[in-house]
């Protein structure tokens, strides 16, 4: 199961190119200081328009998934402690779900899809994995 990252480098690649140049030079200059870093950013982001991803990057990016793998291989992985200040709009906590669910619907997944999307299928790897692991034991 493919676990969706919410995180803005992962949905947006002009983020992404925009935000590298702030890494680097963080990186040149020996920035380390966590605050220091923040706000650099946090200021860097406003200076330059850098725009956040929002739910409908979320959503885009778990329809390509989909595309490439079927819905019954994708899950939602998050990242809520991965990823900094780049989560999207819409989606800055998991009380944010209501949205992503309903831009689901809105995109044309059934229920049944977005059961296998939130749980279904991570459960179901779960739980062949313990079966297998039953078996393996049994041997």
């Amino acid at each position: 199961v493919i676990q969706i990252n919410f995180g803005s480098d992962f949905l947006s690649g002009e983020y992404k190119e925009k935000m590298k140049i702030a890494r680097d030079y963080l990186t040149e200059n020996n920035i380390t200081d966590h605050h220091e870093r923040e706000l650099y950013q946090a200021n860097f982001k406003k200076d330059n328009h850098v725009k956040e991803s929002d739910v409908a990057d979320v959503v885009a990016h778990i329809d390509r998934v989909v595309k490439l793998v079927g819905i019954d291989h994708v899950g939602i992985g998050s990242d809520y402690d991965g990823v900094g200040d780049s989560l999207p709009t819409g989606l800055k906590d998991v009380s944010g779900y209501p949205n992503l669910i309903e831009a689901l619907l809105k995109g044309d997944y059934t229920e049944a899809d977005i059961k296998k999307i939130c749980s279904g299928n991570i459960l179901r790897v779960w739980g062949e994995v313990e079966e297998i692991a039953k078996r393996s034991q049994e041997m």
